[in-house]
């Protein structure tokens, strides 16, 4: 418990740092809010590398939206698409435990792609 209130506390300095926020996006597979920094949306989740790579494709796939390239390394994987409207997509799911993974969703190359990306990283929650 004293680690997880670590972690919100330094989460929300860095937020404070940056000023972006927190999105509220509580989940069963997740561990905690989807956080708005750097134009991505990030989100660590209680499930192992491999499922959440494969929750991540049929997320994509459920959307109608083609899997472009995947680069996959031992630590971390990145997916490439295009939006529905032109825009680049890409999903970077990294691993941070044997049970554990960030994922950042990022659609555009400004702030416009929130709403996109909160989409998709919804759908990845929702297969996991």
């Amino acid at each position: 418990m004293k680690r997880l209130a670590g972690a919100v506390l330094a989460g929300l300095m860095v937020m404070n740092l940056y000023g972006c926020f927190a999105l509220v996006a509580g989940t069963a597979a997740g561990a905690g809010t989807a956080v708005w920094l750097s134009d991505k949306l990030t989100q660590q989740f209680n499930a192992s590398y491999d499922r959440t790579i494969k929750a991540a494709e049929k997320a994509l796939n459920s959307l109608d939206l083609e899997i472009i390239k995947e680069y996959r390394q031992a630590d971390v994987t990145q997916i490439r698409s295009k939006y529905t409207d032109g825009r680049d997509i890409w999903i970077d799911v990294r691993k941070t435990s044997a049970n554990s993974t960030k994922v950042e969703v990022r659609v555009g190359m400004v702030s416009s792609g929130k709403e996109a990306a909160s989409k998709i990283l919804e759908r990845i929650k929702l297969y996991l």
